[in-house]
């Protein structure tokens, strides 16, 4: 079990915090794992600090992907792009 710090902007941070928001959208330029703790810091895109604000999410499903290999064609992606759907 890995503790991964990442900065996460305010009103995603309040959306989390508040139960709204149950994912993370991410770069896939670290590796991550179910179980894992994730320790997002709020940063202030403004002032560029953070703001001392932290929470801790258990990591509870990973899925990786690539944009060329999704089910639909780049353009349509281009065109459209892409949303993110939480279910409870």
């Amino acid at each position: 079990m890995l503790k991964i710090e990442k900065k996460c902007w305010p009103e995603y941070f309040q959306a989390i915090l508040d139960g709204k928001k149950t994912y993370e959208l991410r770069l896939n330029d670290f590796e991550v794992e179910t179980g894992d703790i994730l320790v997002l810091r709020e940063w202030n895109p403004v002032t560029k600090k953070y703001t001392g604000r932290t929470q801790e999410k258990v990591v509870t499903y990973v899925g990786k992907f690539k944009i060329d290999k999704l089910f639909w064609p780049k353009e349509e992606i281009e065109k459209h792009g892409l949303q993110v759907i939480s279910l409870k």
